[in-house]
């Protein structure tokens, strides 16, 4: 069932995301050579509690972590470990709360240092076929105007689009419905209304879309071990433009930088 909301309740769902993308911000401030993901970690989740909130992925279905932080090949669910950050890497951060009894979540890949124009123009193809996602996030669109707005920018770009991970409905549960596709068809899928929120997550490789599922039972790592982005908004369907209630305004203010 999907849940409409109001805008009582788009605006409880606001601060819990504005709380995301401070988190977001405070790891942001921490990512370079020499530091572990599960430092990372530790912070972020120190972080949200002192700000009155829950990691709502800490638990989740079993999930051991606050943050799903994914280097390189990795898609996306990846664990915080002792692995150490070096130069060139590229670190998908996702990142959720639960404060006042909704649910914030959102995505941003980070660089270690330099990377290579490949690697960053994966990342800046990745982040603007978000944006134009969330362009088709409107009342009277269906979810396959979104899905088919990442999935061609993508694939004329020649990345491939993850098939097997999609976004979601969120609200007071972290997932909830309808699913959200990177891929699709204009025209197809459920029928946007105002009051519907849904986190739009692409999630992009460089090389083939196959991915694997690795031991844990969590991590998705690319197939042919090539590069992946992840980026992600919730949003809120309003009539003539979404409403973007996560941000990556903090987060861009720590890095001096924009992609898009």
């Amino acid at each position: 069932m999907i849940y409409l909301k109001t805008d009582e309740e788009i605006e409880l769902m606001r601060d819990a995301n504005r709380l995301v993308g401070s988190t977001l911000a405070e790891v942001a401030k921490n990512i370079r050579e020499g530091v572990t993901t599960l430092s990372l970690d530790k912070l972020a989740e120190t972080f949200i509690r002192d700000h009155g909130a829950i990691p709502s992925f800490l638990g989740y279905n079993g999930f051991p972590f606050s943050l799903c932080i994914s280097v390189n090949e990795h898609v996306v669910h990846g664990f915080p470990s002792d692995y150490v950050l070096k130069a060139g890497d590229i670190v998908s951060v996702d990142c959720g709360t639960y404060l006042n009894g909704y649910c914030g979540d959102s995505a941003y890949t980070f660089t270690v240092g330099e990377v290579s124009p490949e690697v960053r123009q994966l990342l800046i193809a990745t982040k603007h076929s978000l944006y134009l996602g969330i362009e088709q996030a409107t009342e009277g669109k269906r979810i396959g105007d979104i899905g088919h707005a990442i999935q061609s920018y993508c694939e004329s770009n020649s990345y491939s689009v993850v098939r097997e991970l999609v976004g979601h409905g969120i609200g007071k549960k972290m997932h909830e419905s309808p699913e959200v596709p990177n891929y699709g068809k204009k025209g197809y899928g459920s029928l946007l209304k105002t009051g519907m929120c849904i986190a739009i997550e692409p999630m992009i490789n460089m090389g083939k879309r196959k991915v694997v599922f690795e031991k844990d039972g969590w991590t998705v790592r690319t197939g042919d071990r090539k590069p992946s982005a992840h980026f992600e908004h919730t949003v809120a369907i309003r009539a003539g433009k979404a409403d973007i209630l996560s941000t990556f305004e903090f987060i861009e203010e720590v890095l001096g930088e924009r992609f898009i």
